[in-house]
């Protein structure tokens, strides 16, 4: 079911489809899910951030408390999750070395100082 809620509709077997459409008219609050769940992965994939207050309101007016949840962590640094699925640039790159430097910190652990870690970072790239 989980599957079925979190493809694209096109992915699924006729039989898929049918069978999702029977458990969502049985039960409105999982179509109202699968609803929240598609309209924000169309957000996502397709980078219109501008969209999320309108579907943050959307799940705030059901009663779905684990969508509230997520709501909320969404809300409390909505500005930079907004600029995330709106820009087109991304911090990916900086994350890597960053990565890369805690990787090397984390082999060295307890066997060197800062000087050499210093000297292994550049090294390593």
């Amino acid at each position: 079911m989980t599957r079925w809620i979190l493809s694209r509709p096109e992915a699924l077997t006729e039989s898929e489809q049918l069978q999702l459409k029977g458990v969502l008219a049985d039960c409105p609050e999982l179509k109202a899910l699968a609803g929240h769940v598609r309209s924000f992965a169309q957000i996502l994939t397709e980078r219109q951030g501008e969209r999320l207050p309108e579907w943050l309101d959307a799940v705030r007016r059901d009663d779905l408390p684990s969508l509230h949840t997520l709501a909320a962590g969404i809300d409390r640094d909505r500005d930079a999750v907004i600029a995330g699925l709106t820009l087109s640039w991304s911090p990916g790159v900086v994350e890597g070395h960053v990565n890369r430097i805690k990787m090397l910190k984390r082999q060295m652990f307890g066997r060197a100082g800062f000087a050499l870690l210093r000297k292994r970072v550049p090294l390593s790239s």
